[in-house]
Parts: structure tokens; C-alpha cells; sequence
């Protein structure tokens, strides 16, 4: 592509690689060429008119802004002015059951696995109920 770009650009470089084509294929180059360059400029065109559009839309929201009595920093104050929420979705769970053994506290939610110590008491017959909180 580059070397393409180089032989278009350069007067010369150009003469010689259209030296074999005929008058009517030229014509067709330069008729192509300037369609390009034409919609080129429409699309620049359409650009530029579009930043024009924004910069009339930002100029009136300035001066509403302005007739309100706010600036830019109000808007950064508003948000500050809420307040925040904790990112703590739920609460712990109560504590069920409580057993000591050998000096150890051991409690349990009454979800999940059942721990160790509260299974050996079941095991030795004694009823969960007796380890309520």
C-alpha cells in the first residue's frame, strides 16, 4: 500500500505507471478519483457539522447551568451527599447450640455440617435439644 501511495503522490512515478494506459482509461481514473475526493469531503463535511451540533448543545447546557446558579463541582456534591450503603449482604446467623467440652466451647448455626463434638454427644445418646441456646 505504501508503495502504491508513493507512486500516486510522486508526478513522476505516476507519469510512468500510467504511460501504458490510453486517454479514455485515464479519464475513467480522474472521474473515479474525483468521486472519491467528493465523498471524502462530504464525509468531513458531515464531521464537521456534527461537532458543530455538540458544541452548540454543550454552549446551551453551559448557560442553563449558569442561569440555575450550579456549577460542574455541584453536580460531584450531590454525589457525595448520599449515603453509603454497606456492602454487607446478609446478617450472621443466630446461634443454635452450645457445648463445653475438655474447657472448649464449640456452637453451631444448626446449618451445615454438624461438628464433631455435637455428633459424638448425639452418638452417645444425648438429644440436641439439651445443647440449645
Amino acid at each position: 500500500m505504501n508503495d502504491f501511495i508513493n507512486i500516486l503522490t510522486h508526478g513522476r512515478r505516476l507519469q510512468g505507471a500510467t504511460k501504458s494506459l490510453s486517454i479514455d482509461e485515464l479519464l475513467d481514473v480522474q472521474e473515479k478519483l474525483e468521486s472519491v475526493i467528493d465523498k471524502r469531503r462530504e464525509q468531513l463535511a458531515a464531521q464537521q457539522a456534527e461537532l458543530e451540533e455538540k458544541k452548540a448543545k454543550i454552549a446551551a447546557i453551559r448557560q442553563q447551568m449558569l442561569d440555575a446558579g450550579l456549577d460542574i463541582t455541584d453536580f460531584d456534591a450531590e454525589h457525595s451527599l448520599k449515603p453509603k450503603q454497606s456492602r454487607r449482604k446478609g446478617q450472621k446467623r443466630p446461634i443454635r447450640y452450645t457445648i463445653i467440652k475438655d474447657g472448649i466451647e464449640t456452637k453451631w448455626t444448626g446449618i451445615g455440617r454438624m461438628p464433631v463434638v455435637f455428633r459424638e454427644a448425639l452418638e452417645a445418646g444425648d438429644s440436641l435439644e439439651n445443647y440449645a441456646v
